[in-house]
């Protein structure tokens, strides 16, 4: 029993307002595809490439490109400081990086307790990277327990503008595609930064933890396409806070129990549908959704809404799905803490063919 404690403790990743420090108010390659936008529905009912091909659409450079001496490619950790603070995250730049030619990004959020180092085997976000021609960046939050404050004005949420700022200032990035993704609570850092990089960072993609937040008021309407399974036991898809939550660690790193912290509005979490569809009534969406079968993956059903031209907002249901990446072996491997890990779906390849969907108007970006 200790032992499978302390392997939930490490792998189970959950997203908890009890867990942020913080309320969710705003205090605390080549291309052949042409189109730059596409309705949610028509985005990921369409089958994903082998690798992704990317928009010809003219980029907006970073500061970074053709800096001198330029970046190799290749992975490396990066200690960097934010607010005087140390922080640090890994780095993956893909083979085909030369530091003139400006590439998209992706941010990488790593779930409550789960740590950067575990995130890179749970979400293999550097692997299909390299394999698009994207960097990504994945950081490390705060605390003894590693979770993410998602509040609007946080040291966590300073860090990423900090974050965006160093990579943008040090490799060459398309700024017009810039990406956030994560797991638990990483996906409720993404919502987070939806809706305060929304002028930064073009699309979104939580899994396993989608939110909405009070008081976000996002620059621009913020594309999202979320991810989460119906029998997910710690964020259960009908709302509120599962069974499998009151075992892990508390984010002070006492030896507690999440459970003595958990307050009555987290209990009282709205469900993923009902989340999803804030989002997109945030961004003007048709309040009806769409409902089909996803035709590139078994027990997948695509919840999306006719949505303004680059505001597209999309669920994907996985029927039976736990709390876990879908697609990923090392997930898969955990599902005696995680629940089910639907294989016949890759995330990674729907989340990316999303991503290259949307870029962030030129007019909103300044010239560095």
């Amino acid at each position: 029993m200790r032992t499978r404690l302390l392997l939930a403790a490490v792998f189970a990743v959950v997203i908890l307002a009890a867990c942020d420090s913080g309320d969710d108010s705003a205090t605390s390659s080549e291309t052949t595809q042409t189109t730059e936008t596409s309705t949610a529905a028509s985005v990921a009912t369409t089958a994903p490439a082998t690798t992704t091909t990317v928009a010809s659409v003219a980029p907006v450079p970073s500061a970074g490109c053709g800096a001198t001496p330029s970046v190799e490619p290749g992975e490396v950790k990066i200690d960097t400081t934010s607010g005087g603070a140390p922080r640090w995250y890994w780095r993956n730049v893909p083979s085909a990086y030369n530091g003139a030619v400006p590439v998209p990004l992706v941010l990488d959020f790593h779930g409550y307790s789960e740590g950067a180092d575990v995130h890179l085997m749970m979400s293999e976000m550097r692997q299909r990277g390299a394999i698009e021609g994207f960097v990504t960046v994945t950081p490390q939050g705060t605390g003894p327990v590693a979770r993410w404050d998602t509040g609007f004005e946080s040291p966590d949420m300073i860090f990423v503008g900090d974050l965006l700022d160093e990579v943008e200032e040090t490799l060459c990035i398309d700024r017009r595609m810039v990406y956030a993704t994560g797991l638990s609570n990483g996906a409720g850092m993404t919502s987070a930064v939806a809706c305060v990089y929304a002028d930064r960072v073009a699309a979104f993609a939580p899994v396993a933890g989608i939110r909405a937040l009070d008081d976000c008021a996002p620059a621009r309407p913020a594309p999202v396409i979320a991810f989460h399974g119906t029998e997910d036991g710690f964020l259960p898809y009908e709302g509120g806070v599962g069974e499998a939550v009151s075992n892990l660690p508390a984010a002070d790193g006492s030896g507690r129990t999440i459970s003595d912290d958990l307050p009555d509005v987290v209990q009282e979490r709205p469900s993923v549908p009902d989340t999803t569809a804030a989002w997109a009534a945030r961004n003007g969406c048709d309040p009806t959704p769409t409902t089909s079968d996803a035709e590139f993956a078994e027990d997948v059903v695509v919840i999306g809404y006719d949505c303004p031209d680059g505001a597209d907002v999309q669920l994907l249901r996985i029927e039976g799905g736990g709390h876990s990446w879908p697609g990923s072996a090392f997930s898969q491997q955990l599902e005696s803490l995680l629940g089910f890990t639907n294989m016949t779906l890759d995330t990674n390849g729907v989340m990316f063919n999303f991503f290259v969907h949307h870029r962030l108007p030129a007019e909103l970006l300044e010239t560095p």
